[in-house]
């Protein structure tokens, strides 16, 4: 029973790639779009458990460059509000 509620508790913290301030980083935890494009945007390098920072955003916030795996994507509002992360906190 104690490992639902850490669990539950653990979600609490999830975001999306939407939600991160610029500059901030996170884990990724999970991808909710449809299979062709959660395995398109995993072959771009947002793969669950790897490492995502936030960069710049065009001057009306839409879209918004991440940097993952050595490299810079643009998302969309809409394609990064389905990426859950786990932000990272620094020390």
């Amino acid at each position: 029973m104690q490992l639902i509620v850490k669990k539950e508790e653990a979600d609490d913290t999830l975001l999306t790639l939407a939600d991160l301030d610029e500059n901030s980083e996170a884990l990724v935890e999970r991808i909710d779009l449809a299979a062709d494009l959660a395995d398109r945007l995993m072959e771009l390098g947002f793969v669950p458990g790897h490492h995502v920072a936030v960069g710049r955003s065009a001057p009306g916030g839409d879209p918004r460059v991440f940097r993952v795996d050595g490299g810079e994507i643009a998302l969309r509002r809409e394609t990064s509000s389905c990426i859950f992360v786990r932000p990272v906190r620094e020390t």
